[in-house]
C-alpha cells in the first residue's frame, strides 16, 4: 500500500514537472514540419482569399505548395482543389467568378482555370515552356503571360555524322552570350522571354512581342484591353546595358510596340490607373552606385508628363497597386529591418498601413512577403514575427491587422523558441546608430553569461530583421546568444547608409559588427572568451574579414564566400556586373584595389580555427573561392576543414536537409572549441 502510494506521488510529481517543462527547444527535424503562406490574392469583393500554402516534402527534400482558399474573416479554410501537385500564381478574374493559376503536369507547367461557383477545373493551355505573371484582361476574356521561347545555339564547326550505334562524346556546348549561366539553374538555354495572350476559355496562345530581346516583368492591361504595358531592354547593346530597362506597350491587334520611357536605369513594373490615363512605374536614373532607392513615378498613358511622387521618401518602393479610384497606390517597403505596406497619394502623401510583412524565407530573417488589396480596400498580406513564419493577416477599414491563419500551431505550440530582442548601439567609427537583433537561448537565465554566435547577413546590400528564422533558432537552441546586425551597406536605412560601401567593401561595416560584439560584452550578456562567428555569401566575406583583422573568435564558419575579388569577378555567373559599382574599373585595370579588398590579402593574419563551406554547384561564389581560403589555411597549418555540399547552388539551404546539415556542421565545429 505504501509502495503504491509512493509510486502514485512520484507519478504526479513527474507529471507536474513535465507540465512545467513540456516545451522543447526548436529541433532540426521541426524544419520539415513548418508551413508558410505566400502570394495571397483577395477577391474583388474582399470576401475570399486564395493563397499558396507551402511546406517541405520530407521524402523528396524540397519545398512545395498547393492553393488554399479562406474567407477574409478566417472561416471556411480549405484546399482549393483535390490535386496533389504544385500550384501557384493564382489570380482572381475581374468579376471574381474564376481563378486562373499555373500548375505542374507530367509535360510541364500549364495554365488552369477554376470556377468559383461549381468548383470545376480545366486546363486551358498546352505550352512548350512554363508561363509566368498570369494577368487578366479587364473584360475577363484573355490571360496575358510571359514565356521563354527557345532558340538554337550557335554553330562554329560542322562535324561528320557519327556511325549508327556509335558512342561518341556529347557535342561541344557553344555560347556567344554575355550572360550564359545562372546560379541555381546552370547553363542557360538560348532564347528570349516574350509576352503572350491566350483566351480565358482556352485555346491557342498568341505571341505579341518579337525580336531578340527579353520582355517581361509585371504585365498591365489598358482599361479597354487593347494594350499591354511591360518592361524590356530593347537596345542594340542590351547585353552591356544590363542595368537598363524601359517601359513599353504593345497593341494586341497590331503587335506594334511603343517605347514610353528613356532614362538610363531600370524602369519597370508599369501599372495602369483605373481610368487608363496614368501609368505608375518603378525605377531610378542609374548613377552607378552600390545602392540606389527605387522610386515611384507617374506618367501619362502616352509617356508624357513624367514625375516622381516618392522623392521625399528615403526607402525603396516595391510591389505597387492602384487603389480602385485611382487616387493613389499601395506599395511595400523596408524600414529599419521591418517590411511594411504603405499607401501614397498621387500628390505624394504617404501613410503606413501594416508592419511585419514577410516570413516566406524560412532559413534566415531576410525581407520577403507580398500582399493583395480588394476593390473596397480590404488588405491581405503575409505576416511574420520571430515566433512564426508567414501567416495571413487582414486589414479592414484601416484597423489593426488581424491574423486569420495559424498554420504551425501543431509544431510551434510545443516548442520554446529563443526570444528575439532589438538592440541599437553607436558606431565607434563615425557615431552612427547601428541596429541589430539578439536571439537568446530558450529558457534563458539572465544570471549566466552565454557564448556569442555572430551571424553576418549576405548581400551586402540586403537587410535582416525581426522575422522568423529557422537557422538562427537552431543556433539559439544549441545554447548560444545569436547576434545578427545590419551594418552600413544594409538596406532599409536610407540610400546614403546603403551606399556607404561604394568602392569601400569590406570597409567600416567591419567596425559596425565588432562594435555590436563589444556592446553585448559590455552589457554582460555574452562571454568575451566564447565568441564565434559565421555568415554566408557577403556574410562569409565579413566572417573572413573579421578573423583576418582580429583573433578574438574561438572558431569561425565561413560559408560560400568571396575570397579573391580578382578571380571571383571573372568567374561568377554575374561577372559582368561588378565594375564601377563595387570597385572602379575591371580587375586588370584596378588590380591594387581589387586585391586590397580581397579577404585572401589577410589570410596571413588568420589564427582562428575555420570551417569553410560551399555548394558544389555554386555559380555565384564558386567553389574555387572557398578552396582558396581552405588551401591557404592548410598551407599555414591553421586548423581548418572544407565542407562541400553536393548538388547545392548558392542557396545551400534551399533543400531542407541541407539547411539542417549546414547548421549541424557549424555547431559541431564550434563545439570542438568550447
Amino acid at each position: 500500500m505504501r509502495l503504491s502510494l509512493f509510486l502514485f506521488v512520484c507519478f504526479i510529481t513527474l507529471q507536474s514537472s513535465y507540465g512545467q517543462q513540456q516545451k522543447l527547444p526548436f529541433q532540426p527535424l521541426d524544419v520539415f514540419e513548418l508551413e508558410w503562406a505566400s502570394d495571397p490574392q483577395i477577391s474583388p469583393d474582399g470576401k475570399q482569399i486564395v493563397y499558396k500554402r507551402n511546406g517541405f516534402d520530407i521524402m523528396n527534400d524540397k519545398a512545395d505548395g498547393n492553393l488554399w482558399i479562406i474567407n477574409s474573416d478566417g472561416t471556411s479554410h480549405r484546399k482549393l482543389t483535390s490535386r496533389e501537385v504544385s500550384e501557384s500564381q493564382a489570380s482572381w478574374s475581374p468579376t471574381g467568378d474564376r481563378i486562373v493559376f499555373a500548375s505542374s503536369t507530367e509535360e510541364g507547367s500549364e495554365i488552369y482555370m477554376y470556377w468559383t461557383q461549381t468548383g470545376q477545373i480545366a486546363k486551358i493551355s498546352q505550352l512548350p515552356k512554363s508561363p509566368s505573371t498570369l494577368t487578366w484582361s479587364p473584360d475577363g476574356k484573355w490571360i496575358a503571360f510571359n514565356m521563354f521561347v527557345s532558340q538554337k545555339p550557335p554553330v562554329i564547326a560542322k562535324l561528320p555524322e557519327k556511325p549508327k550505334g556509335a558512342k561518341w562524346a556529347e557535342p561541344a556546348r557553344i555560347t556567344d552570350r554575355l550572360k550564359h549561366e545562372a546560379d541555381g539553374s546552370g547553363y542557360m538555354e538560348p532564347g528570349f522571354t516574350h509576352v503572350f495572350i491566350i483566351p480565358a476559355d482556352g485555346g491557342t496562345p498568341r505571341q505579341l512581342t518579337t525580336d531578340n530581346y527579353n520582355h517581361g516583368g509585371s504585365l498591365s492591361f489598358s482599361p479597354n484591353g487593347k494594350d499591354i504595358y511591360f518592361s524590356a531592354n530593347r537596345f542594340e547593346d542590351w547585353q552591356y546595358r544590363f542595368r537598363n530597362s524601359e517601359v513599353y506597350k504593345v497593341n494586341i491587334d497590331t503587335k506594334q510596340i511603343t517605347q514610353l520611357t528613356t532614362q538610363d536605369g531600370p524602369d519597370h513594373s508599369p501599372t495602369v490607373s483605373p481610368d487608363g490615363k496614368t501609368i505608375a512605374y518603378l525605377g531610378y536614373e542609374d548613377r552607378v552606385q552600390d545602392h540606389q532607392n527605387t522610386v515611384l513615378r507617374l506618367m501619362n498613358a502616352d509617356g508624357s508628363n513624367k514625375r516622381i511622387i516618392s522623392s521625399d521618401f528615403d526607402n525603396s518602393v516595391s510591389n505597387i497597386t492602384w487603389d480602385a479610384h485611382g487616387k493613389g497606390l499601395y506599395f511595400m517597403y523596408d524600414e529599419k529591418g521591418n517590411s511594411k505596406i504603405g499607401y501614397i497619394t498621387t500628390s505624394g502623401k504617404i501613410s503606413k498601413l501594416a508592419d511585419n510583412v514577410g516570413g516566406t524565407t524560412i532559413g534566415r530573417p531576410y525581407a520577403s512577403g507580398s500582399y493583395s488589396v480588394s476593390q473596397n480596400g480590404t488588405l491581405v498580406y503575409t505576416q511574420s514575427r520571430p515566433e512564426y513564419p508567414a501567416e495571413l493577416a487582414v486589414v479592414e477599414n484601416k484597423k489593426d491587422a488581424r491574423l486569420i491563419t495559424n498554420l504551425n500551431s501543431d509544431v510551434l505550440a510545443y516548442r520554446e523558441l529563443g526570444q528575439t530582442e532589438e538592440v541599437w548601439y553607436k558606431s565607434t567609427f563615425d557615431g552612427r546608430d547601428i541596429q541589430g537583433w539578439i536571439v537568446k537561448p530558450p529558457f534563458y537565465d539572465a544570471s549566466k553569461k552565454y557564448p556569442l554566435l555572430v551571424e553576418n547577413h549576405g548581400g551586402p546590400i540586403l537587410n535582416y530583421g525581426d522575422r522568423f528564422t529557422a537557422e538562427i533558432q537552431l543556433f539559439a537552441a544549441a545554447g548560444y546568444v545569436v547576434f545578427y546586425p545590419n551594418p552600413r551597406g544594409s538596406t532599409s536605412y536610407g540610400e546614403e547608409f546603403g551606399n556607404l560601401l561604394k568602392n569601400n567593401y569590406p570597409g567600416q561595416d567591419y567596425n559596425d559588427v565588432m562594435d555590436g560584439v563589444d556592446y553585448l560584452v559590455e552589457k554582460r550578456i555574452v562571454d568575451n572568451d566564447k565568441l564565434y562567428v559565421t555568415g554566408g555569401s557577403a556574410g562569409g566575406i565579413m566572417t573572413t574579414w573579421m578573423i583576418g583583422n582580429n583573433n578574438r573568435f574561438k572558431a569561425a564558419a565561413v560559408v560560400k564566400p568571396v575570397i579573391n575579388w580578382i578571380s571571383k569577378t571573372l568567374v561568377a555567373d554575374n561577372y559582368y556586373g561588378y565594375a564601377h559599382t563595387r570597385y572602379e574599373g575591371q580587375p586588370w585595370e584596378n588590380f591594387e584595389t581589387y586585391w586590397k579588398f580581397s579577404p585572401i590579402s589577410l589570410v596571413g593574419n588568420i589564427e582562428t580555427p575555420t570551417m569553410v563551406m560551399v555548394g558544389m554547384n555554386d555559380l555565384r561564389t564558386p567553389p574555387s573561392e572557398a578552396k582558396q581560403l581552405y588551401h591557404a589555411l592548410k598551407l599555414r597549418k591553421i586548423e581548418t576543414v572544407l565542407v562541400e555540399i553536393p548538388d547545392a547552388a548558392h542557396g545551400i539551404a534551399n533543400k531542407p536537409s541541407n539547411l539542417i546539415s549546414k547548421v549541424a556542421h557549424i555547431l559541431a565545429w564550434f563545439e570542438k572549441y568550447q
